[in-house]
C-alpha cells in the first residue's frame, strides 16, 4: 500500500486538490486511500473509521469530496470534542490541549496509530472492526 501525507498547513482546508494530485499521479486505488481528519463531533480521543459518508460539516473532507467527485473514500475521524463558545471554534480547533486532554492523549494517539498501521497491512474492513469504538 501507498500512504500519503500532507503536512498540515494553512491551506489544509483545501486539500483535495493535493490529495487528488498524487491520487492520480501514484495511480493509488481510492480503497487505499486513508484521510486522517480531526472531528468535533466526537468526544476526545473517539476513533471512527469508515469507507464513506457526507462531509459531516468539515471543510477539508468537504474539499477532498468535490475533488474526487465522490464520498466513497476511507477515512479516520479521531475525536477532538466540542468544548468552545459560540463563535469560537477556529481558535479550540487550533489551541493547545488542555490538561486533561494532554493526559490522555498519548494512550490515544498510540491506538490511531495502530488503526492507521492496521488500515495500511489488514485493509479498512478488518480495521473497522478492531478499532471503531475504542
Amino acid at each position: 500500500r501507498t500512504f500519503l501525507l500532507l503536512k498540515p498547513n494553512t491551506y489544509m482546508n483545501l486539500s483535495g486538490k493535493a490529495v487528488k494530485y498524487w491520487i492520480d499521479k501514484e495511480n493509488i486505488p481510492l480503497e487505499n486511500v486513508l484521510i486522517v481528519t480531526d472531528d468535533l463531533n466526537l468526544d476526545f480521543g473517539a476513533i471512527r473509521i469508515k469507507t464513506r459518508g457526507s462531509d459531516g460539516g468539515h471543510n477539508g473532507l468537504k474539499d477532498i469530496q468535490d475533488k474526487l467527485e465522490t464520498n466513497k473514500y476511507p477515512r479516520f475521524r479521531f475525536g477532538i470534542g466540542n468544548n468552545f463558545g459560540k463563535g469560537r471554534q477556529v481558535g479550540f480547533v487550533l489551541d493547545e490541549w488542555d490538561a486533561e486532554e494532554e493526559k490522555e492523549l498519548k494512550e490515544r494517539i498510540e491506538i490511531a496509530s495502530k488503526a492507521i498501521i492496521s488500515f495500511g497491512l489488514a485493509g479498512v474492513n478488518r480495521t473497522m472492526n478492531s478499532f471503531n469504538g475504542k
